[in-house]
């Protein structure tokens, strides 16, 4: 009898334990498929850790641009989180058709902007950093687009081109030209962007037009 006993003794408490234990997970469970990270609109993010799917050019963290000079530290893509969802939406239209974005500047701290007016003092080719841009305020990104085999689209000009010819409204183009810069226009249009009317790779976020102006500083990896 006093075996009887022990073993169910033993045995209820090996299932309390069990019982136990299930509870907990089943709880953990619910627990961590209830919470998720939320991440405000305005939060400067990197592009690479949402989305694999762009190719880079960052120009301004080489010495290939009209500035001759390398400004950035490293080349990343760093932008508010909003122009981040908007912009891989366009990427993703893009790649239905076989293209990908190609991104030569995202965001642009202002102390950068700074610098790079002391190299180029002239309102034409660089924003007065007492002013900023809307790059200073993570809501602008120049951009082309290249073939399924990484080859850029031909948009006539090259990016940072400060003639007419860079402009939206300039017609003396190819057919081809013209054809590029208007498909570009269009996708970027309809998920959430402004062209510039004198450049063809410039694109505003709508909604990011009212983002105060930053110095907000990236990692380098």
């Amino acid at each position: 009898m006093k075996r009887n006993t022990t073993s169910h003794i033993q045995f209820l408490l090996l299932f309390t334990i069990t019982l136990f234990t299930c509870f907990a997970n089943a709880q953990n469970e619910v627990y961590t498929s209830s919470v998720k990270q939320v991440v405000a609109d305005t939060t400067f993010v990197n592009l690479k850790d949402y989305s694999n799917d762009f190719i880079y050019d960052m120009k301004y963290a080489t010495e290939d641009n009209f500035l001759k000079a390398k400004v950035y530290d490293c080349a990343e893509c760093v932008l508010r989180y909003k122009t981040v969802q908007a912009l891989i939406k366009a990427n993703k239209a893009f790649m239905q058709k076989g293209f990908k974005i190609k991104l030569y500047d995202c965001y642009r701290p202002l102390a950068i902007q700074q610098k790079m007016w002391e190299i180029v003092s002239n309102p034409k080719y660089v924003a007065d950093p007492k002013k900023g841009s809307i790059h200073n305020r993570g809501g602008a990104v120049d951009i082309s687009i290249v073939d399924i085999n990484g080859k850029e689209v031909d948009m006539g000009t090259p990016f940072d081109f400060f003639g007419i010819r860079a402009s939206h409204n300039y017609t003396m183009l190819s057919n081809d030209v013209k054809s590029n810069r208007k498909y570009l226009k269009s996708i970027m249009i309809k998920n959430g962007f402004n062209s510039f009317d004198s450049e063809w790779w410039h694109y505003n976020l709508k909604a990011g037009l009212k983002d105060n102006v930053s110095n907000q500083k990236w990692k380098c990896d």
